[in-house]
């Protein structure tokens, strides 16, 4: 099984709660062999009958202004992954999906089906939200890149869910671990 990368991308600077860079936080992953659920439709209402165990990588974040902010998904190779995103509001909990949904969205305007984005939408400062990238079937996964913008900085709260830490996620626990370790003299 093939670990997902977004954690040699993300970790470090998951595991720190450190904000992005004013308004926009950018990452690179892959949901291939990530963890599986049956994901909501686009309007949250009903959970999918073609979208039945759809690989995910999920992203819990805060964002330091409330106001608008728009998330993207786009699949690097896109004529192998049709990407589809849910934005959760407190938390997500792949067993229960309908629980906390706040938003998603299956095509990018413009109907790009190798893109998603969730454009203009009101986002309070303080409240966790959870952004998992997902795609529209069982055999939709891959490389993506991702964003989350908007007017306040961004604050990765935690890393994917534990079943996918790799290497490079244990050796940033230890860079976490050393750092504070230093901090403390």
């Amino acid at each position: 099984m093939k670990i997902p990368s977004l954690l040699l991308t993300i970790s470090a600077m998951a595991l720190t709660d450190a904000p992005a860079l004013a308004g926009n936080y950018s990452f690179n992953g892959d949901t291939t062999g990530g963890l599986t659920f049956n994901r909501p439709t686009d309007a949250g209402d009903a959970l999918s009958l073609i979208g039945t165990e759809v690989p995910h990588l999920s992203l819990s974040f805060t964002v330091s202004q409330s106001g608008s902010y728009n998330l993207s998904l786009n699949a690097v190779d896109p004529g192998s992954y049709d990407t589809f995103m849910h934005l959760y509001s407190g938390s997500f909990n792949p067993s229960s999906p309908l629980d906390n949904f706040f938003a998603a969205n299956d095509d990018a305007p413009g109907g790009s089906a190798f893109g998603s984005a969730l454009t203009g939408v009101s986002l309070t400062a303080g409240n966790s939200y959870v952004f998992v990238l997902d795609g529209f079937g069982n055999t939709d996964f891959g490389a993506f890149n991702a964003s989350i913008s908007g007017l306040g900085d961004i604050s990765i709260n935690s890393v994917p869910e534990p079943s996918v830490l790799s290497l490079g996620g244990f050796a940033g626990i230890g860079l976490l671990m050393f750092r504070q370790r230093l901090a403390r003299r």
